[in-house]
């Protein structure tokens, strides 16, 4: 949802880190045209001209223009605030210890309100709670029966009644929790296609009888600042603890992740990714502003991978997650991980790692699902000692390799440089600054990336991208020095 987002701002960001000395001249260009990205991805128009004024208050603040590497400390700056502008964020819930915990939520119809208490309830079970689903949903058609289905699939119990009223539900439902042992009740309330249509005091009735720990707003991201609106409207009359944001996973500019907590001071606390329900994740500012700022998200990418494959205990998805950081991982861990990555959608992996261009992905005509085949197959084709250490493949294993995948030689050559690339770049990235991440991205963004959609494989069906060699590189010195002299 973040790629144009994250494409026009990179690139206003790149003409400040780009220029060799900066001016408050061209700084204010350079953060004018920041401000002209975030409106472009519907942020609200007050949100993004005060974003950019801190940022140029913070810049002037810590005198800037006369630092060495004023356009990285921008960049710094702005990732500072982006986590400031979304966070900060609490996940936990206000539990309840003599009593089951109540969850009320809330949202215009369309918004994915329903699927979501189905996902939220899953979410809270895979944590030790014991949830029910309540049908307070009286208005829409057949949302009764789209609860009952949901609760059947995850196998969760959903309290309904007919002809009752929504209020008397949700109290009925507190009396039956108690009575089943079930310690979180979630309510399903009914919504309207407008807030203005909301039957508000109908709402503000079950807030102040069932008295909800916690009332969560369940907003559509792909309504834009529709979505910003309604958050105000809800907030007003019902004081919200937070916010969940759906449909993440499509064609949103990003404007309402943005807007949201600074337009309500209401923090977004869960995303909607996807149509399944176990795609409900919690929201991190600091992971959203890495992706924002073209850096990646390793932490999300591993859990999403942990998700899929099963459930772990926390030590292990904490071992997983520094491996990846580090980039240490084989070729056999990396084949195993295909099947999840074709599960979650490799267009989401992709934006999750650091220096993905995913713009390459409209100049290529090839399936990027091909080219994971591909090496998929020169992956099944090697030994076990092969996929453990790449090292030991010479000419002739890869003549081998290459015979048994339906490959050339040479690709397989270039698919192993790459995956040496991409694990170094794993490895620096651990123990980089925000600024030398930036800085290392900026020149990836001119050589490519790894992964297949990157410029780096274009010239080839997998990738021929090109590794300067030491000879290379000296020569590039050398020039760098002569023109210096002049």
């Amino acid at each position: 949802m973040f790629e144009g987002l994250q494409k026009n701002l990179t690139a206003a960001l790149r003409r400040l880190t780009g220029a060799g000395r900066l001016t408050e001249a061209n700084m204010k260009e350079g953060l004018e045209t920041v401000r002209q990205a975030l409106l472009e991805a519907d942020v609200n128009y007050n949100v993004a001209t005060a974003f950019v004024q801190r940022v140029s208050e913070t810049a002037a603040g810590q005198e800037i223009l006369k630092s060495l590497q004023p356009g990285q400390q921008i960049v710094k700056i702005v990732y500072d605030e982006l986590v400031q502008l979304m966070g900060p964020v609490e996940h936990g819930f206000h539990w309840a210890k003599e009593r089951p915990t109540t969850i009320m939520l809330c949202g215009l119809q369309g918004s994915g309100k329903t699927t979501t208490a189905g996902k939220l309830a899953l979410t809270l079970r895979e944590r030790g709670r014991r949830p029910l689903l309540v049908a307070a949903d009286l208005q829409r058609p057949a949302a009764v029966d789209q609860l009952k289905v949901i609760g059947d699939q995850l196998s969760i119990p959903v309290y309904s009644e007919t002809g009752s009223t929504p209020l008397k539900v949700c109290l009925n439902a507190v009396i039956h929790a108690k009575k089943t042992a079930l310690d979180t009740i979630i309510l399903d309330t009914a919504g309207r296609l407008h807030v203005d249509e909301m039957p508000m005091e109908e709402l503000k009735d079950i807030d102040r009888q069932v008295k909800p720990d916690d009332v969560l707003l369940v907003c559509d991201a792909m309504t834009g600042q529709d979505a910003v609106n309604s958050s105000k409207a809800f907030n007003e009359a019902l004081e919200l603890n937070g916010v969940i944001l759906t449909k993440l996973d499509g064609d949103a500019r990003g404007g309402a992740a943005l807007s949201i907590k600074e337009v309500t001071q209401v923090p977004i606390k869960y995303i909607g990714v996807g149509e399944k329900l176990d795609r409900l994740e919690e929201f991190h500012p600091d992971r959203m502003a890495q992706r924002i700022l073209g850096q990646g998200d390793l932490m999300s990418l591993v859990e999403h991978v942990v998700r899929v494959q099963s459930q772990v205990d926390q030590e292990k998805l904490a071992e997983q997650q520094r491996r990846l950081a580090k980039g240490d991982f084989s070729l056999e861990q990396f084949r195993d991980s295909f099947g999840q990555m074709k599960e979650l959608g490799i267009k989401k992996v992709m934006s999750m790692m650091p220096g993905m261009d995913m713009s390459a992905f409209e100049e290529l005509g090839d399936d990027p699902e091909e080219a994971f085949v591909r090496m998929q197959g020169m992956i099944d084709s090697m030994t076990k000692e092969e996929r453990s250490n790449p090292d030991v493949i010479d000419l002739s294993r890869r003549r081998r390799i290459a015979a048994g995948s339906g490959n050339e030689p040479h690709e397989v050559k270039k698919f192993l440089e790459q995956f040496d690339v991409m694990r170094s770049m794993m490895r620096q990235f651990a123990n980089m600054s925000m600024w030398e991440r930036m800085k290392m991205l900026t020149g990836l963004s001119k050589a490519g990336a790894f992964m297949p959609g990157s410029k780096m494989l274009q010239k080839t069906k997998i990738g021929t991208g090109h590794r300067k060699t030491a000879k290379e590189r000296a020569e590039e010195r050398k020039k760098k020095r002569k023109k210096g002299r002049r």
